[in-house]
């Protein structure tokens, strides 16, 4: 098939999910008429009027500071953590026990013990999120670190390039995919766990105003917030993530 037209038919198979989803929620909301679940129509009218007052603005800001923060330290430490243990067998055993905990602890036991121990503070809330993402991280890094194909770096070796560049150009390519997907799930995973930590000890926040709209059984607002902020997210992943990806994974083609 020719790439011109593929293009376009692909996007179409990713939209199209998307709209029968939409088709069905319309049905069910008028077959239904409950006050519980809103047509779409409803939580496109409160964003829109969220959106004009400037608090849909102000919350969103506040919560992708919070991500963006969180996203950034927990992948440096993870990805650290994780390449020091696929590459030495003595910091895997030393870590390994820490790492199983850090992935089975729930994350509200860690948010409650952050509050707990640092008070209702950003500091808190930041330091909660950066810990449940940290063992997730450091898991892929380790299994793409052990992945690594070690005759090229014999090779490399073979050629005498220096320690920087069979890192960069030799070692950390061959861990591009596993980056990449610690990443996605990671955004995914991270913003959840801010949401939860703004309901629990923030004053502005997504999840602080999805907690507001609960206590109002503002089913529309709860949805309107979620739509926005996972629209959001959808940009960073398809303006962001895909075409970085995709240029470092040009040579593998």
């Amino acid at each position: 098939m020719p790439a011109d037209l593929a293009s376009p038919m692909s996007r179409w198979a990713r939209i199209l999910p998307v709209l029968i989803l939409v088709c069905i929620w319309q049905a069910a909301a008028v077959f239904f008429e409950s006050q519980t679940l809103p047509p779409p129509s409803a939580v496109l009218t409160t964003l829109w009027q969220e959106l004009r007052e400037g608090d849909l603005l102000f919350h969103l800001a506040m919560t992708l500071r919070r991500v963006a923060i969180s996203f950034s330290v927990a992948m440096l430490i993870g990805v650290a953590l994780g390449i020091l243990m696929g590459w030495s067998r003595s910091w895997d055993r030393l870590l390994d026990v820490i790492l199983i905990l850090g992935l089975n602890i729930p994350a509200l036991v860690i948010i409650i013990l952050c509050y707990i121990w640092f008070g209702l503070s950003e500091t808190a809330a930041l330091i909660a999120v950066i810990v449940n993402k940290i063992p997730m991280v450091a898991v892929s890094l380790r299994e793409g670190a052990r992945a690594v194909d070690k005759s090229l770096l014999q090779v490399a070796s073979v050629y005498r390039l220096s320690r920087r560049d069979r890192f960069f150009k030799v070692y950390l390519p061959q861990l591009t995919p596993y980056l990449f997907g610690s990443a996605r799930n990671g955004l995914a995973l991270i913003w959840k766990i801010v949401l939860v930590v703004e309901l629990l000890g923030r004053s502005n926040g997504v999840g602080f105003q999805i907690g507001s709209f609960f206590h109002f059984f503002d089913i529309a607002g709860i949805l309107a917030y979620t739509l926005a902020f996972a629209l959001v997210i959808f940009f960073v992943e398809e303006s962001l993530l895909r075409p970085l990806e995709k240029h470092l994974n040009r040579w593998r083609v």
